[in-house]
């Protein structure tokens, strides 16, 4: 029996007012809790301006930080798994996030004290996080290409090898690591958004939007890929510039924002699944979709971070994947349930 799907119309304005609701709550709670009159204007108390402060200096560029990440993941997770035809695939299947934590956790180890703490210091390593998840996705994509094609089955399995290769790397690193630096790379391999400052925001907001132009272009042939490679070049794609613009937006998308906040997990691989079961696997709607559901749960996480042992800040990452694990084993159940003929 086929069920009727709601309008996209419909899923995207319900997103939107969960996104809003969920902004709004995130500047809300905290281990200071603020009224909602405060988030419309002050009165100039010492009180209010206090709130104020917290609200524009603290919450509100960790809130735009959470829901640009968020957005960021699941979008490339959604392309990763229509261009790769996988539904585990996620932007770690091409090496963005293993380079850009071996990237990160070389300067923290190996340079963070030479550095001292002027500017040079605080980049060191959201770029070298940058670096190393665009150098890992380059190398990807070379090994894997021959003749002007690109295996998807080489990329797949190189880049399993290469996440495994970077992650001994990091071990290595860690084993070497004082107590100082091994604890500030445990943190950031946990992930976590309490850094968040409005500079960060200004350094990703044109990486994001390269990445949005390019996945925007590949929304109908990704239809296409769902087919089969022969079925979508029959159609008049280009195959190849849509493998490449796809690897290009998932590394400029997820390379800095995995540099800037570190490594959260199940964000890619569970939201693209959970908004398909509404929306279906059209990605013209499922992309967009995807940007606001990882917005939308990504803000979640990061309230339920703040609270639950409130002076403390839990790693953003350790709640993500306390709520995706549960929720990626319903999604197989699910799945499981329909394969199996009745």
């Amino acid at each position: 029996m086929n069920i009727a799907r709601p309008s996209p119309i419909g899923v995207m304005l319900g997103l939107v007012i969960l996104l809003v609701t969920a902004v709004i709550a995130s500047l809300m709670v905290g281990a200071t809790g603020i009224g909602f009159h405060n988030l419309l204007h002050t009165t100039g108390s010492a009180d209010e301006d206090m709130s104020w402060l917290i609200i524009t200096q603290i919450r509100a560029p960790r809130v735009v930080l959470a829901t640009l990440t968020g957005a960021a993941l699941a979008v490339s997770g959604a392309v990763m798994q229509g261009l790769f035809r996988n539904p585990l695939a996620d932007p770690g299947l091409i090496g963005v996030s293993s380079g850009a934590a071996l990237g990160a956790a070389s300067v923290i180890v190996m340079g963070g004290t030479a550095l001292g703490s002027g500017l040079l210091s605080y980049w060191a390593v959201p770029a070298a996080g940058m670096a190393g998840g665009l150098a890992s996705t380059t190398l990807l994509y070379i090994f894997a290409t021959r003749n002007g094609l690109t295996s998807t089955t080489l990329v797949t399995l190189a880049g399993v090898a290469l996440g495994a290769f970077a992650s001994a790397i990091t071990g290595i690193l860690i084993f070497r690591a004082n107590d100082t630096a091994l604890r500030d790379l445990t943190f950031w391999t946990m992930g976590s958004l309490s850094g968040a400052a409005w500079s960060q925001i200004l350094i990703l907001a044109p990486f994001l939007l390269i990445a949005a132009f390019s996945m925007a272009l590949i929304s109908a042939p990704l239809n296409a890929l769902l087919l089969g490679e022969d079925d979508a070049r029959l159609m008049g794609y280009r195959v190849e510039r849509v493998k490449r613009l796809a690897m290009f937006g998932v590394a400029v998308a997820t390379g800095p924002v995995v540099a800037f906040v570190g490594v959260i997990g199940f964000i890619g691989v569970v939201v693209p699944h959970l908004v398909r079961i509404v929306t279906g696997p059209d990605h013209r709607i499922l992309l967009p979709a995807s940007a606001l559901l990882g917005a939308v749960l990504l803000l979640i996480a990061d309230t339920l971070a703040r609270i639950i042992a409130i002076p403390a800040d839990v790693p953003v990452g350790v709640v993500t994947a306390a709520i995706g694990a549960p929720v990626f084993v319903w999604l197989l159940a699910r799945a499981h349930q329909i394969d199996v003929p009745s």
